[in-house]
């Protein structure tokens, strides 16, 4: 009978020990920490703060080092792995030095009662005691023995604004916890005693003897340690100031942290090193430029097209355009664009890198395009054309190609042109006159070192994906082989590149690839006011080949072209339809079209529906005019009887 009375009492008590666990769970919010931005090979490239800006990082049991565990233990928690929560022995100890010193001489507590009091911080007070033991049951009832220490690592003060061992590790030392030395460790530690009145970059002395307390606990058999390695460890120096938490790629790691959950590690595609190397870079170019201009950088891997450093805006601004992401801001792009309109037109057959274009003064209807210079230079190869950045053949061959299949071919590859609202695409389209962005701008020129297959670029590790060919490998390799020049005031060799500047002097802009990097760099204002003098080829393609010094050794041999493309002859030779591209819509009332064709034999004979349109029959284009909404097929037969069609749709 006693014995059931006994078994009741016992499942009564279990229960309403589990309702009360139930109803009354502790309290797990203080845990909800910063976020740690990582490169690819998991460094800490940046931090950011818990809410309330106080440093808090998620530590675990596994990211400390186990000498670091043992001195722990030996310091706070002997029976750690043992006790149910509380330990009776250590509390009975500190009432016994209480009674007989009539002050608290030892708390008692252990690692598991101090993770409660971290949780729910109170008033020292016996009650408050009751209450830790209480939720330190609890705990060791819901978590693990190395999850209760995780909680004690990610809490603990450390000093300041600063709470857990990864975020002490990385303020006092400018290291992760994993690498820590005994008497790293060992200050740690003792910090979390006394976090302000044992601070080593306000009071040295009291935090070295601190430390060496615990130290010398370690050398009394904790941990299984040598004298020698104590000795060494009570000689190190404890450190004279906080060292800044890492903020390396600041922009991107604000990115990648919207919307993740608190406590997340994020790994990106960055390189911390060439990450810090290149901010020292752009900073150091900065201060060669009047006030509020900004640089903004992005270096990626052409095959995969993940970022390896990215440069989001100036340093050292505390104003709002400091936290503007300028590789994201939509500017001209000046002539840093011209590459792309070349493959275009070598893929069509309009040119070859060897044909002979004019540099001379021309008016495209009302519109008259210039130099930069100024001047005009004759006749030269497109070759040379693009080399020299030259504005007229490049208007030129747009007129051919036609601005409508540029601006869908641009936004095939990436890079939609932004244009003014109601603004169709037009000529100034091949001097810059649409919108784009930088990381755009270096996917662009990703595509011509990569076979001419589009991607974007990403920061964060994805699976391989296909890429849409948007030109063939033959034009884009011509293209990128055509860059590969020797920079104008030295630099890497084997570095194809091209520089921009938008009307007006406000934006800068150098791009350039290698047989293994792309890599871009813009200036300007954020705000889009001109900077005197400022242009692509002196302000920004010096940065250019900086960034190409610092990069890994590239094989320096001409970009290889992928797949086994087709002669420029036959591709010229090759009679096609430029306008309309298959599946082309356009809109009723909009006055006539001009029908492009390009290769064949001339004369060329234009067909809507099968009835030929009038024309010079010489000419390579026909105007024709919808005559209503609805399904047309245009052809056009050259004069060996081979046809192109296209089918369009009037709206």
């Amino acid at each position: 009978m006693r014995r059931r009375l006994g078994l009741a009492g016992l499942a009564v008590l279990t229960g309403a020990a589990v309702a009360a666990d139930r109803a009354l769970p502790p309290d797990l919010s203080r845990l909800r920490a910063g976020i740690e931005v990582l490169d690819r090979e998991g460094r800490t490239l940046s931090t950011l703060p818990a809410p309330g800006g106080i440093w808090r990082l998620p530590t675990a049991a596994a990211d400390v080092p186990p000498h670091l565990l043992a001195m722990l233990l030996a310091a706070e928690d002997r029976r750690f792995h043992w006790h149910p929560g509380f330990d009776p022995l250590a509390l009975g100890r500190a009432a016994f030095q209480w009674v007989r010193a009539g002050r608290v001489v030892s708390g008692g507590s252990t690692l598991t009662m101090q993770a409660a009091r971290l949780l729910e911080p109170r008033p020292r007070t016996l009650r408050s005691k009751a209450l830790e033991i209480l939720r330190a049951v609890q705990l060791e009832a819901r978590f693990s023995k190395p999850e209760i220490l995780g909680i004690w690592l990610t809490l603990a003060p450390q000093g300041g604004n600063l709470e857990g061992l990864r975020a002490g590790s990385l303020a006092w030392f400018g290291r992760p916890p994993g690498q820590l030395d005994a008497a790293e460790s060992a200050l740690l530690v003792a910090l979390a005693r006394r976090p302000e009145a044992l601070r080593p970059d306000r009071h040295p002395d009291a935090a070295r003897a601190a430390r060496d307390g615990v130290l010398r606990v370690r050398a009394a058999g904790a941990g299984g340690v040598s004298g020698a390695e104590v000795a060494l460890a009570l000689a190190a120096p404890v450190p004279a100031a906080r060292q800044p938490m890492p903020r390396l790629a600041p922009h991107l790691a604000r990115q990648v942290a919207q919307g993740a959950a608190p406590g997340s590690r994020i790994a990106t595609t960055l390189d911390r090193d060439l990450q810090r190397a290149l901010e020292g870079v752009a900073e150091a170019a900065l201060h060669e430029f009047p006030d509020r201009a900004a640089f903004a950088l992005v270096v990626a891997e052409t095959s995969s097209r993940e970022i390896r450093a990215l440069v989001g805006g100036s340093f050292g601004v505390e104003a709002r355009a400091g936290m503007l992401d300028l590789t994201r801001a939509v500017r001209s792009p000046g002539s840093a664009q011209k590459p792309f309109l070349y493959a275009m037109a070598f893929e069509a057959g309009l040119a070859r890198p060897e044909t002979l274009v004019a540099d001379l003064p021309f008016r495209f209807g009302s519109y008259a395009p210039e130099n930069f210079s100024r001047d005009f230079t004759g006749r030269v190869t497109a070759a040379d054309a693009l080399r020299q950045s030259l504005n007229l053949p490049a208007v030129a061959l747009l007129s051919e190609l036609g601005a409508l299949r540029y601006a869908a071919a641009l936004k095939a590859a990436g890079s939609p042109p932004r244009l003014a609202p109601g603004a169709a695409p037009s000529l100034p389209l091949a001097l810059g006159g649409a919108g784009t962005t930088l990381r755009e701008l270096v996917a662009l020129y990703a595509l011509l070192g990569d076979a001419g297959r589009a991607g974007a670029l990403t920061a964060l590790p994805v699976a391989p994906v296909e890429r849409p060919e948007v030109v063939t490998p033959r034009a884009a390799a011509a293209v990128a082989g055509i860059l590969v020049q020797p920079f104008p005031g030295g630099g890497p060799a084997g570095v194809g590149w091209k520089t921009g500047t938008s009307w007006g002097g406000r934006d800068a802009w150098a791009l350039g690839l290698d047989a293994r990097h792309v890599a871009g760099v813009w200036i300007g204002r954020p705000d889009g006011t001109p900077i005197p003098g400022l242009n692509g080829r002196a302000s920004a393609l010096p940065v250019l080949a900086q960034v190409f010094a610092r990069l890994p050794a590239a094989p320096r041999q001409p970009l290889q072209v992928r797949a086994a493309p087709r002669p420029f002859a036959e591709a010229a030779d090759r009679l096609r339809l430029l306008f309309p591209m298959p599946g082309a819509e356009l809109v009723e009332g909009a006055g006539p079209v001009t029908l492009r064709a390009t290769g064949g034999r001339r004369p060329l004979v234009f067909l809507v529906d099968g009835a030929p349109l009038p024309h010079q029959r010489a000419r390579r284009e026909a105007a024709w005019t919808p005559p209503g909404p609805g399904f047309y097929r245009v052809t056009v037969l050259d004069a060996d009887g081979i046809a192109a069609a296209a089918e369009l749709r009037v709206r």
